[in-house]
């Protein structure tokens, strides 16, 4: 019996170290699982990073290619601008020219009248002087 008793309290003793053992490794087991939740979360951080990340790639450079596009608007923008001078610079000197026209035909027009007039006055004198 003593045979019997050694038997089971080494077969106990093994089974206390087996539980002490399955509980140290559920335990661990436990740490792993919080090691590895912790580990996907950083991962899932870390990849909202990296899409954010990209967004903001992609924002700077949408943002890059209105610039881009702003200043090309802006040089043509400028440049149609100093056609619009240069022609405006033209049509002021054309109107310049068709004034001092205008003012030199209005002065013959004066001289015309005022001949005219001279010449209708001269014929009444001489129709006055017929008579």
């Amino acid at each position: 019996m003593s045979n019997l008793d050694g038997e089971l309290t080494h077969r106990e003793q093994q089974l206390l170290k087996i539980r002490r053992d399955s509980d140290t490794k559920a335990a661990e087991l436990v740490k792993m699982e919080k090691m590895l939740q912790q580990t996907k979360n950083l991962l899932d951080k870390k990849t909202e990073s990296v899409s954010e990340s990209q967004d903001f790639q992609e924002n700077m450079e949408d943002l890059e290619e209105r610039v881009r596009s702003s200043r090309r608007h802006r040089r043509n923008s400028l440049h149609h601008t100093q056609m619009l001078e240069s022609q405006m610079k033209t049509v002021k000197g054309e109107l310049v020219g068709t004034l001092d026209h205008l003012q030199e035909l209005r002065n013959v027009l004066r001289r015309s009248q005022q001949k005219a007039e001279e010449r209708k006055a001269t014929m009444e004198k001489l129709a006055a002087g017929l008579r």
